[in-house]
């Protein structure tokens, strides 16, 4: 078996005949080996020792999934065990957080409306309905990583008008896992089993500047990424359409047009 480098100088060829394009259709999983520890940039997993008493849940299932033959059976397990836990690998050694996800409103005449993107994202094997987010860099803030991630996935210039808490959320490695388990679970939020964080950032885009009418996005070669707008009334009901068509939803996009549909439903 090898360590991996004959998957990756494959998928570097490919991307460089394709780097004209950036489509959220033409990306696709050109081979798949092991990951050798020291090659893995953006995550590790780490053991750790939880006290009991410890129930069966989800969690131990999970483990059973991961090394070795199973049982649906829920019954209790010992008073301690060993769980693996992601732990997010690109964290800088200066910032509180991973990265930040961008909630960005374009200012249109026919109202407000939501920036979202497709992505094609291996480990769900699907095209992903996102907001444009991406790690934060040394010494930056989550208010100038939101600017600088908007300006080289979409294209646009934007102001920061709010910074959110802290918020943790899972990866699609794990939400494939437990949609193993639970086929109901369409969107992950996770903080049982990695520590990746971010800050939300609220950013308004005004569409009458010359610099938001002539998008010049300046995407990294193994980027595929498809910018759209939906109107905030319909974000929902998008959701919903997108799930339909085959589209798998962020669990960002999706709390959000939940919480619009929240505030509809009870005139808040």
């Amino acid at each position: 078996m090898s360590d991996g480098g004959d998957a990756l100088e494959l998928i570097a060829a490919s991307l460089k005949m394709s780097k004209s394009t950036s489509k959220a259709s033409d990306a696709k999983v050109l081979a798949t080996e092991p990951l050798m520890i020291k090659d893995a940039r953006w995550t590790r997993l780490v053991l750790y020792a939880l006290g009991g008493p410890l129930l069966w849940t989800d969690e131990t299932y999970i483990l059973n999934l991961l090394t070795g033959p199973h049982t649906e059976t829920r019954s209790e397990s010992s008073a301690y065990g060993n769980m693996p836990r992601e732990q997010y690998a690109t964290r800088p050694e200066d910032s509180p957080i991973d990265g930040v996800g961008i909630v960005a409103i374009l200012q249109r005449s026919s109202g407000p409306e939501l920036l979202l993107q497709k992505q094609f994202r291996p480990p769900v094997d699907k095209t992903v309905i996102e907001i444009p987010a991406g790690l934060v860099d040394p010494g930056e803030s989550a208010a100038d990583s939101a600017v600088r991630e908007l300006r080289e996935e979409t294209g646009y210039h934007g102001v920061v008008s709010e910074v959110s808490p802290i918020m943790f959320n899972g990866t699609p490695f794990w939400k494939r896992v437990l949609d193993r388990i639970h086929q109901t679970k369409r969107c992950l939020l996770d903080p049982g089993f990695c520590n990746t964080n971010l800050n939300m950032v609220h950013v308004t885009i005004d569409m009458s500047l010359p610099e938001n009418q002539n998008l010049k996005p300046e995407l990294e070669e193994n980027e595929f990424i498809e910018v759209f707008s939906l109107p905030l009334r319909d974000l929902y009901a998008g959701c919903k359409r997108f799930e339909e068509e085959g589209y798998a939803i962020d669990a960002r996009v999706g709390t959000l047009a939940e919480g619009i549909e929240l505030a509809k439903r009870w005139k808040l």
